[in-house]
Protein backbone atom coordinates (compact mmCIF):
# COMPACT_ATOMS: atom_id res chain seq x y z
CA UNK A 1 0.00 0.00 0.00
CA UNK A 2 1.66 3.43 -1.15
CA UNK A 3 2.07 6.09 1.60
CA UNK A 4 -0.27 8.43 -0.09
CA UNK A 5 -2.05 8.69 -3.77
CA UNK A 6 -0.90 11.68 -5.81
CA UNK A 7 -2.92 12.49 -8.99
CA UNK A 8 -2.02 15.36 -11.43
CA UNK A 9 -4.99 17.04 -12.23
CA UNK A 10 -3.26 20.53 -13.47
CA UNK A 11 -0.27 20.85 -15.36
CA UNK A 12 2.13 22.32 -13.09
CA UNK A 13 5.08 21.24 -14.40
CA UNK A 14 7.36 24.11 -14.65
CA UNK A 15 9.32 24.31 -11.53
CA UNK A 16 9.05 20.47 -11.03
CA UNK A 17 11.01 19.42 -14.68
CA UNK A 18 14.22 19.82 -13.52
CA UNK A 19 13.97 18.05 -9.96
CA UNK A 20 11.75 15.03 -11.58
CA UNK A 21 14.56 14.31 -14.62
CA UNK A 22 17.26 14.37 -11.76
CA UNK A 23 14.95 11.76 -9.87
CA UNK A 24 14.56 9.64 -12.77
CA UNK A 25 18.22 9.61 -13.41
CA UNK A 26 18.77 9.11 -9.37
CA UNK A 27 16.53 5.85 -9.40
CA UNK A 28 17.94 4.66 -12.51
CA UNK A 29 14.26 4.53 -14.76
CA UNK A 30 14.07 3.21 -17.94
CA UNK A 31 12.62 5.60 -20.30
CA UNK A 32 13.15 5.12 -23.98
CA UNK A 33 12.40 1.91 -25.14
CA UNK A 34 15.30 0.23 -27.16
CA UNK A 35 14.64 -0.39 -30.83
CA UNK A 36 14.41 -4.00 -30.71
CA UNK A 37 11.98 -3.48 -28.44
CA UNK A 38 9.66 -1.24 -30.50
CA UNK A 39 10.91 -3.41 -33.80
CA UNK A 40 8.81 -6.42 -31.47
CA UNK A 41 6.25 -4.25 -30.59
CA UNK A 42 5.54 -3.41 -34.30
CA UNK A 43 5.47 -6.89 -34.90
CA UNK A 44 3.35 -8.04 -32.20
CA UNK A 45 0.45 -5.18 -33.09
CA UNK A 46 0.62 -6.33 -36.90
CA UNK A 47 0.22 -10.18 -36.32
CA UNK A 48 -1.36 -10.35 -32.60
CA UNK A 49 -2.82 -14.01 -32.11
CA UNK A 50 -6.31 -13.51 -32.18
CA UNK A 51 -8.63 -15.86 -29.85
CA UNK A 52 -11.23 -18.04 -31.57
CA UNK A 53 -13.70 -17.33 -29.51
CA UNK A 54 -15.76 -13.87 -30.47
CA UNK A 55 -17.75 -12.34 -27.74
CA UNK A 56 -17.63 -8.28 -29.43
CA UNK A 57 -21.53 -8.70 -29.02
CA UNK A 58 -21.25 -7.91 -25.34
CA UNK A 59 -21.27 -3.98 -24.81
CA UNK A 60 -18.49 -3.50 -22.78
CA UNK A 61 -17.52 -0.05 -20.72
CA UNK A 62 -14.14 0.88 -19.27
CA UNK A 63 -14.19 3.19 -15.91
CA UNK A 64 -10.73 5.12 -15.26
CA UNK A 65 -9.75 8.35 -14.54
CA UNK A 66 -10.11 10.89 -17.95
CA UNK A 67 -7.27 11.07 -19.17
CA UNK A 68 -6.19 7.32 -19.07
CA UNK A 69 -5.35 5.62 -22.47
CA UNK A 70 -3.79 2.32 -20.65
CA UNK A 71 -7.14 0.41 -20.19
CA UNK A 72 -6.51 -3.01 -18.72
CA UNK A 73 -10.24 -3.38 -17.52
CA UNK A 74 -13.63 -3.23 -19.38
CA UNK A 75 -17.33 -4.68 -17.66
CA UNK A 76 -20.77 -5.78 -18.29
CA UNK A 77 -22.98 -6.57 -15.76
CA UNK A 78 -26.75 -8.21 -15.59
CA UNK A 79 -28.89 -9.98 -14.33
CA UNK A 80 -29.46 -13.85 -14.37
CA UNK A 81 -32.32 -16.00 -15.47
CA UNK A 82 -33.84 -16.86 -11.53
CA UNK A 83 -32.00 -14.20 -9.22
CA UNK A 84 -28.43 -13.48 -8.80
CA UNK A 85 -26.08 -11.41 -11.08
CA UNK A 86 -23.47 -12.16 -13.81
CA UNK A 87 -20.57 -10.43 -13.73
CA UNK A 88 -18.06 -10.86 -17.09
CA UNK A 89 -14.92 -8.55 -16.58
CA UNK A 90 -12.32 -8.81 -20.46
CA UNK A 91 -9.31 -8.20 -18.89
CA UNK A 92 -6.31 -7.22 -22.06
CA UNK A 93 -4.63 -10.53 -23.40
CA UNK A 94 -0.93 -8.94 -23.45
CA UNK A 95 0.18 -12.77 -24.17
CA UNK A 96 -1.30 -12.64 -27.62
CA UNK A 97 1.59 -9.76 -28.36
CA UNK A 98 4.63 -10.54 -26.14
CA UNK A 99 6.56 -13.98 -27.00
CA UNK A 100 7.78 -15.60 -24.16
CA UNK A 101 11.75 -14.93 -24.17
CA UNK A 102 11.54 -11.94 -27.20
CA UNK A 103 12.43 -8.56 -26.81
CA UNK A 104 9.39 -7.33 -25.66
CA UNK A 105 9.21 -9.87 -22.60
CA UNK A 106 12.67 -9.28 -21.47
CA UNK A 107 12.10 -5.36 -21.61
CA UNK A 108 9.01 -6.27 -19.58
CA UNK A 109 11.01 -7.92 -16.78
CA UNK A 110 13.23 -5.65 -16.70
CA UNK A 111 10.45 -2.50 -16.13
CA UNK A 112 8.25 -5.30 -13.72
CA UNK A 113 5.65 -1.93 -13.65
CA UNK A 114 4.93 1.46 -14.77
CA UNK A 115 6.06 4.01 -13.01
CA UNK A 116 4.02 7.08 -12.98
CA UNK A 117 5.24 10.86 -12.64
CA UNK A 118 3.40 14.10 -12.23
CA UNK A 119 5.30 14.68 -15.70
CA UNK A 120 5.18 11.79 -17.62
CA UNK A 121 4.65 8.21 -17.43
CA UNK A 122 7.45 5.81 -18.59
CA UNK A 123 5.21 2.32 -19.02
CA UNK A 124 5.33 -1.37 -18.88
CA UNK A 125 5.18 -1.86 -22.67
CA UNK A 126 5.52 0.60 -25.58
CA UNK A 127 2.67 2.89 -26.03
CA UNK A 128 1.84 1.04 -29.25
CA UNK A 129 0.84 -1.62 -27.71
CA UNK A 130 -0.06 -0.31 -24.09
CA UNK A 131 -2.18 2.63 -25.45
CA UNK A 132 -2.97 1.36 -28.38
CA UNK A 133 -3.38 -2.31 -29.92
CA UNK A 134 -4.34 -3.62 -26.38
CA UNK A 135 -5.40 -1.40 -24.52
CA UNK A 136 -9.49 -1.95 -24.00
CA UNK A 137 -10.62 1.06 -26.00
CA UNK A 138 -14.02 1.90 -27.24
CA UNK A 139 -14.39 0.90 -30.79
CA UNK A 140 -11.99 -1.25 -31.42
CA UNK A 141 -11.86 -4.90 -31.18
CA UNK A 142 -9.21 -6.77 -28.36
CA UNK A 143 -8.16 -9.89 -27.13
CA UNK A 144 -8.98 -10.37 -23.66
CA UNK A 145 -9.19 -12.99 -20.92
CA UNK A 146 -12.92 -12.90 -20.38
CA UNK A 147 -13.76 -13.61 -17.30
CA UNK A 148 -17.78 -14.69 -16.52
CA UNK A 149 -18.35 -14.56 -12.73
CA UNK A 150 -22.07 -15.99 -11.57
CA UNK A 151 -22.63 -14.54 -8.24
CA UNK A 152 -26.22 -15.42 -5.79
CA UNK A 153 -28.62 -12.62 -4.75
CA UNK A 154 -25.99 -11.82 -2.32
CA UNK A 155 -23.52 -10.97 -4.70
CA UNK A 156 -21.47 -14.65 -3.37
CA UNK A 157 -19.76 -16.18 -6.61
CA UNK A 158 -20.95 -19.45 -7.70
CA UNK A 159 -19.33 -19.86 -10.68
CA UNK A 160 -16.36 -18.65 -12.34
CA UNK A 161 -15.01 -19.24 -15.47
CA UNK A 162 -12.12 -17.35 -17.78
CA UNK A 163 -11.56 -18.07 -21.31
CA UNK A 164 -9.52 -15.93 -24.26
CA UNK A 165 -11.97 -13.96 -26.64
CA UNK A 166 -12.12 -10.94 -28.69
CA UNK A 167 -14.03 -8.01 -27.39
CA UNK A 168 -15.15 -4.44 -27.77
CA UNK A 169 -15.99 -1.77 -25.05
CA UNK A 170 -18.34 0.19 -25.94
CA UNK A 171 -17.66 3.33 -24.17
CA UNK A 172 -15.22 4.94 -21.47
CA UNK A 173 -16.66 5.95 -18.85
CA UNK A 174 -14.72 8.17 -15.72
CA UNK A 175 -15.69 8.07 -12.31
CA UNK A 176 -17.35 10.86 -11.47
CA UNK A 177 -19.36 10.67 -14.70
CA UNK A 178 -20.34 7.07 -12.87
CA UNK A 179 -21.49 8.06 -9.72
CA UNK A 180 -23.56 11.10 -11.42
CA UNK A 181 -25.34 8.83 -13.41
CA UNK A 182 -26.12 6.30 -10.65
CA UNK A 183 -27.14 8.32 -8.29
CA UNK A 184 -29.03 10.74 -10.80
CA UNK A 185 -31.20 6.86 -11.88
CA UNK A 186 -29.62 8.30 -15.64
CA UNK A 187 -27.55 4.85 -15.69
CA UNK A 188 -28.13 2.01 -18.07
CA UNK A 189 -29.07 -1.48 -16.04
CA UNK A 190 -25.42 -2.47 -16.74
CA UNK A 191 -24.03 0.00 -15.21
CA UNK A 192 -26.41 0.71 -12.40
CA UNK A 193 -26.16 -2.54 -11.51
CA UNK A 194 -22.11 -1.54 -10.21
CA UNK A 195 -24.02 -0.14 -7.37
CA UNK A 196 -26.04 -3.29 -6.52
CA UNK A 197 -23.30 -5.54 -7.04
CA UNK A 198 -20.61 -3.14 -5.26
CA UNK A 199 -22.94 -2.73 -2.35
CA UNK A 200 -23.34 -6.35 -2.04
CA UNK A 201 -19.85 -7.21 -2.26
CA UNK A 202 -18.79 -4.49 0.33
CA UNK A 203 -21.15 -6.20 2.91
CA UNK A 204 -19.72 -9.71 2.04
CA UNK A 205 -16.17 -7.95 2.62
CA UNK A 206 -17.52 -6.81 6.07
CA UNK A 207 -18.78 -10.15 7.49
CA UNK A 208 -15.61 -11.78 6.28
CA UNK A 209 -13.42 -8.69 8.45
CA UNK A 210 -11.60 -7.56 5.24
CA UNK A 211 -10.80 -3.54 4.87
CA UNK A 212 -11.00 -1.19 2.40
CA UNK A 213 -9.04 1.77 3.37
CA UNK A 214 -10.59 4.87 1.34
CA UNK A 215 -7.35 6.92 2.04
CA UNK A 216 -7.95 10.30 0.05
CA UNK A 217 -5.87 11.40 -2.60
CA UNK A 218 -3.34 14.16 -2.39
CA UNK A 219 -4.05 16.03 -6.10
CA UNK A 220 -2.76 19.01 -7.88
CA UNK A 221 -5.19 21.58 -8.99
CA UNK A 222 -4.95 24.75 -10.86
CA UNK A 223 -6.82 28.01 -9.62
CA UNK A 224 -6.30 31.00 -11.25
CA UNK A 225 -3.20 30.76 -12.85
CA UNK A 226 -1.59 29.03 -10.04
CA UNK A 227 -1.11 25.63 -8.52
CA UNK A 228 -2.35 23.79 -5.36
CA UNK A 229 -2.38 21.00 -3.67
CA UNK A 230 -5.80 19.36 -2.55
CA UNK A 231 -7.08 16.36 -1.13
CA UNK A 232 -10.20 13.93 -2.79
CA UNK A 233 -11.88 11.81 -1.15
CA UNK A 234 -12.77 8.40 -3.01
CA UNK A 235 -16.13 8.52 -4.55
CA UNK A 236 -18.59 5.47 -3.76
CA UNK A 237 -17.91 4.16 -7.01
CA UNK A 238 -14.22 3.98 -6.77
CA UNK A 239 -14.99 1.72 -4.28
CA UNK A 240 -17.51 -0.50 -6.21
CA UNK A 241 -15.33 -0.64 -9.33
CA UNK A 242 -12.35 -1.98 -6.87
CA UNK A 243 -14.82 -4.39 -5.99
CA UNK A 244 -15.21 -5.83 -8.91
CA UNK A 245 -11.19 -5.98 -9.52
CA UNK A 246 -11.12 -7.64 -5.87
CA UNK A 247 -14.10 -10.12 -6.99
CA UNK A 248 -11.62 -11.13 -10.05
CA UNK A 249 -8.48 -11.26 -8.21
CA UNK A 250 -10.12 -13.70 -5.47
CA UNK A 251 -11.56 -16.05 -8.34
CA UNK A 252 -7.81 -16.50 -9.66
CA UNK A 253 -6.58 -16.88 -6.51
CA UNK A 254 -9.11 -19.64 -5.84
CA UNK A 255 -8.68 -21.40 -9.31
CA UNK A 256 -4.55 -21.33 -8.98
CA UNK A 257 -4.89 -22.93 -5.70
CA UNK A 258 -7.19 -25.75 -7.08
CA UNK A 259 -4.53 -26.25 -10.02
CA UNK A 260 -1.89 -26.68 -7.51
CA UNK A 261 0.30 -23.41 -9.35
CA UNK A 262 0.08 -20.36 -9.12
CA UNK A 263 1.06 -16.58 -8.16
CA UNK A 264 -0.32 -15.54 -5.12
CA UNK A 265 -0.61 -11.67 -3.17
CA UNK A 266 -0.26 -12.18 -0.14
CA UNK A 267 -0.17 -10.36 3.46
CA UNK A 268 0.01 -11.31 6.95
CA UNK A 269 -1.81 -10.75 9.92
CA UNK A 270 -0.55 -7.40 11.67
CA UNK A 271 1.51 -7.90 14.59
CA UNK A 272 -0.29 -7.02 17.45
CA UNK A 273 2.16 -4.27 18.49
CA UNK A 274 1.46 -2.77 15.31
CA UNK A 275 -2.69 -2.68 15.78
CA UNK A 276 -1.30 -1.26 19.72
CA UNK A 277 0.12 1.29 18.53
CA UNK A 278 -2.54 1.92 16.01
CA UNK A 279 -4.81 2.21 18.83
CA UNK A 280 -2.70 4.74 20.48
CA UNK A 281 -2.72 6.80 17.68
CA UNK A 282 -6.43 6.88 17.28
CA UNK A 283 -6.99 7.75 21.29
CA UNK A 284 -4.65 10.61 20.12
CA UNK A 285 -6.69 11.55 17.30
CA UNK A 286 -10.07 11.61 19.28
CA UNK A 287 -11.29 8.81 16.65
CA UNK A 288 -13.11 6.65 19.04
CA UNK A 289 -11.95 3.05 19.15
CA UNK A 290 -14.13 0.96 21.65
CA UNK A 291 -12.39 -2.64 22.38
CA UNK A 292 -14.89 -4.62 21.50
CA UNK A 293 -14.88 -3.08 18.18
CA UNK A 294 -12.88 -4.91 15.47
CA UNK A 295 -10.58 -2.92 13.56
CA UNK A 296 -12.45 -3.72 9.74
CA UNK A 297 -15.41 -2.27 11.47
CA UNK A 298 -13.80 0.53 12.55
CA UNK A 299 -12.15 1.65 9.28
CA UNK A 300 -15.84 1.25 7.49
CA UNK A 301 -17.07 3.97 10.34
CA UNK A 302 -14.90 6.68 9.37
CA UNK A 303 -15.51 9.75 6.90
CA UNK A 304 -12.38 10.41 4.73
CA UNK A 305 -13.96 14.04 4.36
CA UNK A 306 -13.45 14.82 8.28
CA UNK A 307 -9.24 15.75 8.90
CA UNK A 308 -9.11 13.60 12.07
CA UNK A 309 -10.34 10.69 10.27
CA UNK A 310 -8.06 11.30 7.08
CA UNK A 311 -5.09 11.23 9.29
CA UNK A 312 -6.38 8.34 11.21
CA UNK A 313 -6.65 6.20 7.91
CA UNK A 314 -3.07 7.47 6.41
CA UNK A 315 -2.20 5.87 9.53
CA UNK A 316 -3.99 2.58 8.85
CA UNK A 317 -1.89 1.69 5.80
CA UNK A 318 0.89 0.60 7.98
CA UNK A 319 -0.88 -2.33 9.00
CA UNK A 320 -0.70 -3.18 4.95
CA UNK A 321 3.24 -3.21 4.70
CA UNK A 322 4.56 -6.40 4.51
CA UNK A 323 2.54 -7.64 1.65
CA UNK A 324 4.34 -9.67 -0.98
CA UNK A 325 3.86 -12.44 -3.99
CA UNK A 326 3.47 -15.80 -3.32
CA UNK A 327 4.62 -18.23 -6.25
CA UNK A 328 4.19 -22.39 -6.06
CA UNK A 329 3.45 -25.40 -8.63
CA UNK A 330 3.56 -28.99 -8.69
CA UNK A 331 0.50 -29.37 -6.03
CA UNK A 332 2.28 -27.78 -3.58
CA UNK A 333 0.31 -24.80 -1.94
CA UNK A 334 1.78 -22.65 0.49
CA UNK A 335 0.94 -22.84 4.21
CA UNK A 336 -0.07 -18.25 3.90
CA UNK A 337 -2.36 -18.11 0.96
CA UNK A 338 -4.54 -14.85 2.26
CA UNK A 339 -4.31 -11.29 1.96
CA UNK A 340 -4.78 -9.90 5.35
CA UNK A 341 -6.68 -6.69 3.98
CA UNK A 342 -8.77 -8.97 1.72
CA UNK A 343 -9.17 -11.76 4.48
CA UNK A 344 -9.31 -14.51 1.50
CA UNK A 345 -6.98 -15.78 -1.03
CA UNK A 346 -6.04 -12.99 -3.81
CA UNK A 347 -3.75 -12.59 -6.69
CA UNK A 348 -2.93 -9.40 -9.02
CA UNK A 349 -4.42 -10.39 -12.90
CA UNK A 350 -6.34 -7.42 -13.74
CA UNK A 351 -3.84 -5.24 -14.65
CA UNK A 352 -1.19 -6.67 -17.38
CA UNK A 353 -0.49 -3.38 -19.49
CA UNK A 354 1.12 -2.09 -16.40
CA UNK A 355 2.28 -4.90 -13.84
CA UNK A 356 4.49 -7.86 -15.03
CA UNK A 357 2.76 -10.52 -12.66
CA UNK A 358 -0.56 -10.40 -14.42
CA UNK A 359 0.41 -12.04 -17.62
CA UNK A 360 1.38 -14.92 -15.77
CA UNK A 361 -1.66 -14.97 -13.49
CA UNK A 362 -4.16 -15.02 -16.70
CA UNK A 363 -2.01 -18.13 -17.93
CA UNK A 364 -1.89 -19.57 -14.67
CA UNK A 365 -5.77 -18.98 -14.51
CA UNK A 366 -6.88 -19.90 -18.24
CA UNK A 367 -4.87 -23.36 -18.03
CA UNK A 368 -6.57 -23.91 -15.09
CA UNK A 369 -10.46 -23.19 -15.94
CA UNK A 370 -9.26 -25.36 -19.44
CA UNK A 371 -8.05 -28.08 -17.37
CA UNK A 372 -4.87 -27.88 -18.90
CA UNK A 373 -1.17 -27.68 -17.80
CA UNK A 374 0.31 -24.59 -17.52
CA UNK A 375 2.61 -23.10 -20.05
CA UNK A 376 6.07 -24.32 -19.45
CA UNK A 377 7.68 -20.53 -20.23
CA UNK A 378 5.27 -19.96 -16.86
CA UNK A 379 6.40 -22.25 -14.83
CA UNK A 380 9.79 -21.85 -15.57
CA UNK A 381 9.48 -17.94 -14.66
CA UNK A 382 7.58 -18.22 -10.96
CA UNK A 383 10.48 -19.31 -8.86
CA UNK A 384 12.12 -16.00 -9.48
CA UNK A 385 8.57 -13.83 -10.30
CA UNK A 386 7.99 -12.74 -6.60
CA UNK A 387 11.82 -11.02 -6.13
CA UNK A 388 10.90 -9.51 -9.52
CA UNK A 389 7.83 -7.74 -8.37
CA UNK A 390 9.00 -7.14 -4.88
CA UNK A 391 12.15 -5.25 -6.56
CA UNK A 392 9.83 -3.28 -8.90
CA UNK A 393 7.25 -2.57 -6.37
CA UNK A 394 9.92 -1.00 -4.28
CA UNK A 395 10.63 0.99 -6.72
CA UNK A 396 7.44 2.06 -7.41
CA UNK A 397 6.76 3.03 -4.07
CA UNK A 398 10.06 5.17 -3.91
CA UNK A 399 9.06 7.02 -7.08
CA UNK A 400 5.49 7.88 -5.67
CA UNK A 401 7.36 8.74 -2.32
CA UNK A 402 9.80 11.22 -4.04
CA UNK A 403 7.57 12.91 -6.42
CA UNK A 404 5.32 13.41 -3.80
CA UNK A 405 8.20 15.43 -2.27
CA UNK A 406 8.91 16.86 -4.87
CA UNK A 407 5.54 18.57 -6.02
CA UNK A 408 5.36 19.54 -2.28
CA UNK A 409 8.63 21.46 -2.45
CA UNK A 410 7.84 22.83 -5.43
CA UNK A 411 4.29 24.21 -4.68
CA UNK A 412 5.71 25.15 -1.39
CA UNK A 413 9.61 26.70 -2.12
CA UNK A 414 8.46 30.69 -2.11
CA UNK A 415 6.45 30.01 1.34
CA UNK A 416 9.61 29.02 3.82
CA UNK A 417 8.75 30.92 6.69
CA UNK A 418 5.13 31.22 6.70
CA UNK A 419 2.93 29.80 9.40
CA UNK A 420 -0.13 27.29 8.61
CA UNK A 421 -2.17 25.26 10.85
CA UNK A 422 -1.89 21.63 10.86
CA UNK A 423 -2.60 18.27 13.19
CA UNK A 424 0.61 16.13 14.11
CA UNK A 425 -0.90 12.77 13.14
CA UNK A 426 2.44 10.48 14.11
CA UNK A 427 5.20 10.83 16.49
CA UNK A 428 8.49 8.60 17.07
CA UNK A 429 8.29 6.55 19.64
CA UNK A 430 12.17 7.32 20.42
CA UNK A 431 12.31 11.06 19.21
CA UNK A 432 9.45 12.33 20.53
CA UNK A 433 10.23 15.65 18.95
CA UNK A 434 10.17 14.25 15.41
CA UNK A 435 7.09 13.36 13.69
CA UNK A 436 4.46 14.04 11.09
CA UNK A 437 1.76 17.01 10.49
CA UNK A 438 -0.88 17.00 8.40
CA UNK A 439 -1.91 20.38 6.72
CA UNK A 440 -5.74 20.61 5.28
CA UNK A 441 -5.01 23.98 3.42
CA UNK A 442 -2.75 23.49 1.79
CA UNK A 443 -2.93 19.50 1.39
CA UNK A 444 0.46 18.67 3.44
CA UNK A 445 1.64 15.65 4.68
CA UNK A 446 5.20 16.01 5.98
CA UNK A 447 8.11 16.00 8.91
CA UNK A 448 7.70 18.29 11.64
CA UNK A 449 10.80 18.72 14.03
CA UNK A 450 11.49 20.75 16.81
CA UNK A 451 8.90 21.70 20.04
CA UNK A 452 10.39 21.08 23.84
CA UNK A 453 8.97 17.87 25.91
CA UNK A 454 7.66 16.18 22.36
CA UNK A 455 5.24 16.88 19.82
CA UNK A 456 1.43 16.14 20.95
CA UNK A 457 0.13 13.54 18.67
CA UNK A 458 -3.66 14.36 17.28
CA UNK A 459 -3.49 17.88 18.40
CA UNK A 460 -3.96 20.85 16.45
CA UNK A 461 -1.04 22.78 16.14
CA UNK A 462 0.50 26.18 14.02
CA UNK A 463 3.64 25.43 12.32
CA UNK A 464 6.02 27.05 10.14
CA UNK A 465 7.79 25.97 7.12
CA UNK A 466 11.48 25.52 8.14
CA UNK A 467 12.68 24.04 4.49
CA UNK A 468 11.02 23.37 1.21
CA UNK A 469 13.42 23.12 -2.24
CA UNK A 470 12.58 20.17 -5.18
CA UNK A 471 15.32 17.76 -5.46
CA UNK A 472 17.49 19.63 -2.72
CA UNK A 473 15.39 19.63 0.51
CA UNK A 474 12.22 18.03 1.45
CA UNK A 475 9.14 20.03 3.46
CA UNK A 476 9.49 20.50 6.68
CA UNK A 477 8.00 22.37 9.25
CA UNK A 478 8.53 23.36 13.22
CA UNK A 479 6.34 24.15 16.23
CA UNK A 480 5.59 28.13 15.61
Amino acid sequence: MPRRHLRVTGAAEAPLRGALRELRTKLDVPEAFPGDVIADAERAVAAPRLPAHDATDIPFFTIDPPTSVDLDQAMHLSRRDGGGFRVRYAIADVAAYVTPGAPLDAEAHRRVTTLYFPDEKVPLHPTSLSEGAASLLPGQDCPAALWTIDLDGEGRAVSTDVRRALVRSRAKLDYDGVQQAIDGGTAEEALALLGDIGRLREQLEVERGGISLNVPEQEIVERNGAYELAFRAPLPADGWNAQISLLTGMAAAELMIQSGAGILRTLPTAPDGAVGRLRRTAKALEVDWPHHVPYAELVRSLDPHLPHHAAFLQECTTLLRGAGYTAFSGGDVPELTTHAAVAAPYAHCTAPLRRLVDRYAAELCLAAAAGDEPPQWVLAALPELPKEMADGTRRGNTVERECVDIVEAALLKDRVGEIFDGVVVDVQEREPAVGTVQLTDPAIVARIEGGTGGLPLGERLRVRLTQAEPGTAKVQFAPA
